[in-house]
């Protein structure tokens, strides 16, 4: 059985593909901020598949510490990782001039360090071994900058850099990394805001692509998949 282990996994994006993989027989090392959301997700995991092992630990990702404590007890509990997904991240809807003084180092902190720090974690034993699989959740907003809400488009840009500087350090070792570049989807960073489902990219859809790419064969990488919506951008 793989072990994967997904950031801000109780919600969107991150939910999604823990149930595609819990499906796929692949045992799951998830966190969140929240305790409650964690264990009614786990017991939901593992209603889908019995079979697999699902650990949790309650995780800022934006705290360094906090991360790389998941990323220990997550080898310490599971073993070798197989599969990161780096979903964690924040949107900010408001203008560069606009924006909080913190707020830049917050984003930083969310969006581009976990990749950054997870990569530096389990990099070295996926090399050592020449296998594992990297995917991590970019944006639209990494090729077309939403200039209203800047920030944002600045760390999905860096989180798209990284993941080239990734690939690159990596192809020579058997271990695959994938950018995941969905445009509007329908979570929780619309709430309060009127959207038709139909026009929208759903986790699911994204999901279903990263399960997809995961079970190519050994030979194929992708490098990068783009999902947007099929009327446009919202």
């Amino acid at each position: 059985m793989k072990n994967a282990l997904i950031t801000a996994a109780t919600k969107g994006i991150g939910r999604a593909v823990s149930i595609a993989f819990a499906k796929q027989g692949i045992n799951l090392s998830i966190c969140s901020r929240n305790a409650e959301d964690l264990s009614n997700f786990k017991k939901e995991l593992q209603d889908i598949n019995p079979q697999i092992t699902v650990i949790t630990s309650v995780t800022d990702c934006s705290k360094r510490d906090e991360l790389k404590y998941f990323a220990a007890f997550t080898e310490k509990k599971l073993g070798f990782v197989d599969i990161i997904v780096n979903n964690v991240g924040m949107y900010k809807h408001v203008t560069i001039l606009n924006d909080s003084e913190d707020s830049f180092q917050k984003q930083i902190d969310t969006n581009l360090l976990p990749a950054y720090e997870l990569y530096r974690f389990f990099g070295k034993s996926m090399v050592s071994v020449g296998k594992g699989h990297i995917f991590n959740i970019c944006s639209v907003a990494a090729i077309n900058p939403v200039v209203e809400a800047g920030v944002y488009s600045v760390t999905k840009y860096a989180l798209l850099g990284l993941n080239k500087v990734m690939r690159l350090e990596m192809q020579g070792h058997g271990v695959k990394v994938t950018a995941v570049i969905p445009g509007s989807t329908l979570t929780d960073s619309w709430n309060g805001i009127e959207v038709d489902k139909n026009t929208m990219v759903l986790p699911e859809d994204v999901a279903s692509a990263i399960v997809n790419i995961l079970n190519m064969s050994a030979g194929a990488n992708v490098d990068e998949v783009v999902i947007k919506p099929a009327p446009g951008q919202i």
